[in-house]
């Protein structure tokens, strides 16, 4: 699954298009690495979502769900 359509679907942002701009940006890493709107995802992935004032960390799990590691407020 893309990064930027795992992001819409499991809620954590609410539109592809803001996703997508996110990423671009480097808000979000996968696996410690500043990722692409388009990087392919799979399960066990760990994805780092930074937002102005928390860090969100989740792991990608079998059916492409987020399972919450570590949410960190700044």
């Amino acid at each position: 699954m893309r990064l930027d359509k795992f992001l819409k679907v499991n809620g954590i942002i609410k539109r592809r298009v803001i996703a997508k701009e996110a990423i671009d940006k480097g808000y979000v890493a996968r696996n410690n690495v500043p990722a692409k709107p388009s990087s392919e995802l799979k399960p066990g992935d760990v994805v780092s979502i930074s937002f102005s004032n928390r860090t969100l960390v989740v792991r990608v799990t079998e059916e492409f769900l987020s399972e919450v590691i570590r949410e960190t407020r700044e």
